[in-house]
């Protein structure tokens, strides 16, 4: 009798906190250019795939639409929080949109504290 034994999976669990938010982009124009704007932040990495662009952060980042408008050569008022809807097809991490940009945090305590939300259970 042949016994086969399973390898072991490479892929594994990790539910250790990794202060990291982000998102996923179309790679079209739009979404080249929000990955410009976004990858001279100091915190940000950006990494073109053939079919989407991964933005990655720690801890927070905003993606302010004047600089998205200035970089495509548009007149401010152009990109919003629409647009970027439009061009992103997932992200992680808590989303706030305001007026003049979108902001992502890493951990949900922090997108509550800049929200003045209490995260307190009522009993």
């Amino acid at each position: 009798m042949t016994v086969f034994k399973t390898a072991e999976s490479p892929y594994k669990t990790n539910n250790t906190a990794s202060n990291m938010c982000g998102f996923t982009l179309m790679n079209n124009q739009v979404g080249a250019i929000i990955a410009e704007v976004m990858s001279t932040k100091d915190n940000v990495t950006v990494t073109p795939l053939p079919s989407m662009i991964r933005v990655d952060a720690q801890g927070r980042t905003d993606l302010i639409y004047a600089e998205v408008d200035e970089a495509a050569g548009e007149e401010e008022g152009w990109f919003n929080a629409a647009e970027f809807e439009e061009s992103m097809s997932t992200h992680y991490g808590r989303m706030i949109h305001e007026d003049d940009r979108t902001i992502m945090f890493a951990n949900p305590e922090d997108a509550a504290e800049y929200l003045d939300f209490d995260l307190k259970v009522i009993k």
